[in-house]
């Protein structure tokens, strides 16, 4: 599928704080929208300074952004691009911004429900499990990401001096942390371990594991100290976090249940999925939904202590939305 200018390639710009969670969602479903089309990617930073980041979205323009924010008004004899796929809620007022002063030269895309009618932006990719409805609302399972096969697989390979001599099966565990639905207490963080550390040994494996910013410092701490003594790969937060590359080498994926990215990622892998409970903080509502919706999908079970193995094909939702994007873009 090609969408666009015959003489030159789509020009996509991705709009976020910089954050990573947030940022790989706008950017994997630009890098989807590259796979289809010929398309120049540009990544764009986002800060508000800190009185106007309180301001309500309305009253918010790209002049008061942080002079460390990258310029997302183009300069003199500068374009809009064609594609303009933003997330978080820091991009809210500027997404608006892009529809309205670009005259309708710029598609925009939204990611996450943004908590505004839909009906501002041009589409609204949105998790299925936020129940946003609208006639410009694309649902996928998850967020969009950046796990593909062959982007796993490479950075599996750039790793296998590391990973290739570790016995199989090999299990990668991503481990979130504390949040608004879910908390994990340096105890509960013990008895994960424990119970990781059995199944692991009883299959004769080896352990891939990496934390995510949100763990706190004394479950990561218990977590390293009681899996340590497994054969495996623990990451020390020096270098770049090998999350892709675990999830590449992974025969199984273990994902605590906090985090609905980590878990839509690792179901793109095609690799038994076991869920890892956390401690509720309040009632599961959207990830239940998730959950839910990912056990159907046969992608994800509840961790047991076995390590089962089943099959199911991979969950490319990216790539759905990306299509969908493409072509609302050729119907306007």
């Amino acid at each position: 599928m090609e969408i666009g200018h015959p003489d030159r390639p789509l020009a996509v710009w991705v709009v976020s704080d910089g954050r990573a969670g947030i940022e790989n969602q706008a950017l994997g479903l630009a890098e989807a929208v590259q796979r289809l089309t010929p398309a120049e990617i540009t990544i764009k930073h986002v800060h508000w300074r800190p009185r106007a980041d309180k301001l309500p979205v309305f009253l918010k323009s790209p002049a008061l952004l942080d002079p460390s924010s990258d310029a997302v008004v183009p300069g003199p004899g500068e374009a809009w691009p064609d594609l303009w796929i933003a997330t978080g809620r820091a991009t809210l007022p500027l997404s608006l911004a892009a529809r309205r002063r670009s005259g309708g030269r710029t598609f925009v895309v939204q990611t996450q429900d943004p908590r505004l009618s839909p009906s501002r932006f041009d589409m609204v990719v949105a998790p299925a499990h936020d129940e946003l409805a609208g006639d410009n609302v694309f649902r996928i399972t998850g967020s969009p990401h950046r796990v593909t096969p062959a982007r796993i697989a490479a950075a599996a390979a750039a790793m296998a001096d590391r990973i290739a001599p570790l016995p199989r099966p090999r299990v990668a565990v991503l481990i979130g942390g504390r949040s608004a639905a879910f908390d994990l207490t340096e105890a509960h963080a013990a008895d994960l371990a424990d119970r990781i550390a059995r199944a692991v040994r009883a299959a004769g494996g080896s352990l891939l594991l990496t934390f995510s910013r949100r763990t706190p410092a004394a479950a990561r701490a218990v977590m390293i100290d009681r899996l340590g003594k497994l054969p495996g790969l623990i990451w020390d937060e020096r270098g770049p976090n090998p999350y892709f590359a675990f999830l590449g080498a992974a025969d199984h994926v273990l994902v605590t249940e906090d985090s609905a990215n980590m878990a839509a990622e690792a179901a793109a892998t095609g690799r038994p999925v076991h869920v890892l409970p956390m401690l509720a903080r309040k009632p599961g509502g959207k990830f239940a939904r998730l959950h839910a919706d990912l056990e159907d999908r046969g992608a994800t079970r509840p961790f047991t202590a076995d390590l089962p193995v089943w099959t199911y094909p991979p969950l490319a939702e990216t790539d759905l939305a990306a299509r969908a994007v493409l072509e609302a873009m050729a119907a306007r």
